[in-house]
């Protein structure tokens, strides 16, 4: 779960940007997870939620909805990502009301989630923080490029790709939320903010 924990970026990027995930632990609170599983997609899906996934099958801005659905299996992992707060109360409010049993994750700038959890009502287990990048920091590609890469906790998205795909943008061969698109597609957790990543490039393609 620590991988959704070291997004970076200029804040006015990150306000609209809160990873999800919905787990359940072998013999512990499995039983019957298909169910729960798609009972919290739902949730999520008329929460806002645009973009998902289980990391087993794919994210659905490459997969249609309905074949992720009916892939679930006992050992799937599903996540998401919400582009607002008062996104994550509404599904927070849900599934504390359908209490489904499984744990819940939700990722963002810590005020920003501590207002989602107040207004939703619910009380948070654990609070995990990122300590930052150690070590030889130099041979890291930009923070533009980490702005955008740092959205898939597995690294599935290169940096090379993104720096292409920021000089496309700037030179009109491809708009932002295109771009941002097919960048999220390599990230099959679903947990990708193409949204964000649209303003980014939107932001970067005027700069010099």
């Amino acid at each position: 779960m620590t991988h959704s924990l070291h997004r970076i970026g200029d804040r006015r990027f990150m306000d609209g940007d809160f990873v999800w995930l919905a787990y359940q632990a072998k013999g512990i609170n499995d039983d019957d997870f298909p169910r729960k599983a798609r009972e919290a997609l739902e949730a999520a899906e008329e929460a806002g939620c645009t973009n998902w996934g289980d990391v087993k099958a794919g994210c659905v801005l490459d997969l249609d909805p309905a074949l992720v659905k009916a892939g679930l299996g006992q050992s799937s992992r599903i996540r998401g990502v919400f582009t607002s707060r008062q996104q994550v109360v509404r599904f927070l409010r849900t599934l504390r009301e359908k209490n489904l049993g499984l744990s819940v994750v939700v990722s963002g700038l810590l005020d920003q989630v501590l207002a989602a959890r107040d207004e939703a009502g619910v009380k948070p287990h654990t609070i995990n923080f990122s300590l930052g990048v150690w070590g030889r920091k130099e041979l890291l590609p930009s923070p533009q490029v980490l702005a955008i890469t740092t959205m898939c906790g597995h690294h599935m998205i290169s940096a090379q790709l993104v720096k292409k795909t920021i000089a496309d943008v700037r030179r009109g061969k491809v708009k932002p939320a295109t771009a941002a698109r097919r960048l999220a597609r390599m990230c099959p957790c679903g947990i990708f903010n193409h949204e964000r990543a649209a303003r980014l490039l939107e932001a970067y393609s005027s700069e010099d």
